[in-house]
C-alpha cells in the first residue's frame, strides 16, 4: 500500500496537514500581541520555564538556540515544585498548551506565593483562569493542536517573550529564515519520495538509539519523545561526551538478535574537534558489532536554522514511521488513561 493510502487510513486527525502548515504556527506566534507590562523587564536574575511534555521541550530548545545570547541562567522545570532559588527576581514562564497540566498549575500557585515575575503561555484552561484572577499576563496560543504538534507556536512564543523583555537581541531575521525553511521543507517532505520517509522506512522494525552532542541534547530528546508519542515506539537517547564514559561499554556485548536497534547520530559542523573524533570512534565501535547507523545533519549556514531544520525533519520521520507501522500518529491512549486515573 502506498504512503498516501496509509496516511488516509491511519492519520485520523490529519496531522499530515498540520506538519505541512507548521510554518503558519511561527507566523501566528511572531505576530501575536503579548501585552506584557514594562515592569517585567527590570531585575530579572534568572528564568524558570515550568512545563511538561510538548510544552517543556520548547524551553529545552531555547538553550542551544540562544547559547551565545542569554546572559542569565535559564532552567526548564518539570515538576510540581519550583527550584528553591526562585524568588521575586525570577521570571517564571508557565508553559502549558492545554492550560490544565497539573504540574504547571502547582508551579503557578507556588510562583504567586513566592512573588515571582510570572507570564503564562497557554490556549486557556485553568492556567488562563488563574492568570486572570491574579491580573497576570497570559499569552494566548493558537488552539486546535496536540501539544507535541504545536512546537512552532510554543517555541516562538517563548522566543518572542524573551525578545520583548530585552533579555535577548532581535530575532526577526532568523525567524523569517526558519519560517521560509519550514514552508519549503513542508512541501518537500510531503512529496511521494523524500528523505524523511526514507529514514522512516529504514527504521521500521527497529528501536532507535539517538546520539547527539551535549549542546544538541534537546534535539535528540525531542526526537526520542516524538518516536514515543507519534510512532508508539520505545526510543533511547544520550549525549557525547557523557555516553563515552559509560553507555559505550554496552556495545561490547551487543547482539543484533537480542536487541533490534539502529543508531541515529545527530551531527553538526560546529561540534568541538574532540566531539567529532568521539562520534567517529563511537560509530566505528558500533558498526563493528553490526549496528546500522543513520546520520541526521543540517547543511544550513546559521546554527539556529540548523536546529529547527533537524527538529522539523525528526517530526516528519516519526510521523511517517507511525503510519508505516499501521498506527495513528495522533493517538495517545496511555497518556489519556493515566490522566483520567490520576484525576
Amino acid at each position: 500500500m502506498g504512503i498516501k493510502k496509509l496516511i488516509k487510513k491511519h492519520d485520523t486527525q490529519n496531522q499530515f496537514k498540520v506538519l505541512v502548515e507548521s510554518y503558519k504556527q511561527i507566523e501566528y506566534a511572531w505576530n501575536n500581541k503579548l501585552n506584557i507590562d514594562s515592569s517585567f523587564e527590570k531585575n530579572i536574575n534568572n528564568i524558570v520555564i515550568a512545563g511538561m511534555g510538548g510544552s517543556a521541550i520548547s524551553g529545552d530548545l531555547l538553550k542551544p538556540f540562544l547559547s551565545d545570547e542569554v546572559q542569565i541562567p535559564l532552567y526548564v522545570n518539570r515538576d510540581y515544585f519550583l527550584p528553591n532559588y526562585a524568588d521575586e527576581k525570577t521570571l517564571v514562564i508557565i508553559s502549558s498548551y492545554s492550560g490544565n497540566t497539573e504540574e504547571s498549575i502547582s508551579c503557578f500557585k507556588e510562583a504567586v506565593k513566592k512573588g515571582c515575575k510570572i507570564i503564562a503561555v497557554s490556549t486557556g484552561g485553568l492556567i488562563k483562569n488563574f492568570a486572570d484572577e491574579n491580573n497576570l499576563p497570559c499569552i494566548n496560543l493558537k488552539k486546535g493542536f496536540q501539544p507535541r504538534f504545536a512546537l512552532g507556536v510554543s517555541f516562538f512564543s517563548l522566543l518572542k517573550i524573551l525578545q520583548s523583555l530585552g533579555l535577548i537581541p532581535s530575532q526577526e531575521e532568523v525567524v523569517d529564515e526558519i519560517t521560509l525553511l519550514w514552508k519549503d521543507k513542508g512541501i518537500e517532505y510531503s512529496g511521494e519520495e523524500n528523505i524523511a520517509l526514507k529514514h522512516a522506512e529504514e527504521l521500521a522494525g527497529f528501536i532507535p538509539v539517538i546520539y547527539s552532542s551535549a549542546n544538541f541534547g534537546p534535539i535528540g530528546y525531542r526526537l526520542k519523545c516524538q518516536f514515543n508519542e507519534n510512532s508508539k515506539l520505545h526510543a533511547f537517547n544520550n549525549v557525547i561526551p557523557e555516553l563515552n564514559h559509560n553507555e559505550i561499554i554496552g556495545w561490547e556485548t551487543f547482539q543484533e538478535k537480542l536487541l533490534n536497534v539502529k543508531l541515529i547520530t545527530i551531527v553538526d559542523n560546529d561540534y568541538h574537534s574532540q566531539i567529532v573524533k568521539r562520534f567517529k570512534i563511537t560509530k566505528e565501535l558500533a558498526q563493528k558489532k553490526g549496528v546500522e547507523i543513520i546520520v541526521l545533519k543540517s547543511n544550513e549556514k546559521n546554527i539556529k536554522v540548523r536546529i529547527m531544520d533537524l527538529i522539523f525533519l525528526g517530526d516528519w520521520i516519526t510521523y511517517y514511521l507511525a503510519v508505516l507501522r499501521g498506527l495513528d500518529p495522533s493517538e495517545i491512549d496511555y497518556i489519556d488513561e493515566l490522566k483520567q486515573r490520576l484525576a
